[in-house]
């Protein structure tokens, strides 16, 4: 009876020579799955970081409002600009962003200089909010909106994806009453030169 042929064996540099081939193709499959998501999230980022949402309020009548503090009292827009400065409403995420609180000592004495008083609003509880005004040395008060009728009445909900509160946007109201700037930033501080250096001559 004869015996069944055996298969001739691999020699050892036939199968060193054909691995790394395996692998190589494996790499370059890799490398063209990855690079056009690669591609798609820097087109992605570099959208987040340059969009601008629309200026709804700018170059209109500034809503009217009235607001409790976060010292128990209240202030009027009309009493902000009785003083005759113009006032830099201020609307930010508050509670939980440091950078938020940060950025009132940063640019309040550089806007007073200007003629511009700066008026923070905040949409947390008063409390909340004058417990981190104390962490940050702020002792002027600054503005509760919780119920968000006056942020929404700005446009200020919903940029950058914070649907129930506001970002980082600032609307400068004019001694006449009209909205003259509004500007949404991506970041949550803005130093101080970059935000006088946006604002529009008086």
């Amino acid at each position: 009876m004869s015996r069944p042929k055996k298969r001739p064996a691999r020699s050892r540099r036939a199968r060193s020579t054909t691995l790394p081939a395996r692998r190589g193709t494996s790499r370059w499959a890799w490398i063209g799955l990855a690079a056009p998501l690669l591609v798609i999230g820097i087109v992605v980022m570099i959208g987040i970081v340059t969009f601008q949402p629309e200026h709804g309020v700018l170059g209109d009548e500034a809503p009217p409002f009235t607001l409790p503090t976060s010292a128990g009292t209240e202030v009027a827009l009309d009493e902000l600009l009785a003083g005759g400065n113009e006032a830099l409403l201020y609307f930010s995420m508050g509670v939980g962003c440091d950078g938020c609180f940060a950025q009132i000592p940063e640019v309040d004495t550089a806007l007073a200089e200007r003629g511009i008083t700066l008026v923070p609003v905040m949409v947390d509880p008063p409390h909340a909010v004058a417990t981190e005004s104390a962490r940050f040395g702020i002792t002027d008060p600054i503005l509760i909106d919780q119920d968000r009728q006056v942020s929404a009445a700005y446009e200020m909900l919903g940029m950058y994806g914070h649907s129930d509160r506001p970002s980082h946007s600032f609307a400068l109201v004019g001694q006449d009453g009209q909205v003259r700037w509004v500007k949404h930033y991506a970041t949550m501080f803005v130093p101080a030169d970059e935000l006088i250096g946006e604002l529009p001559d008086a």
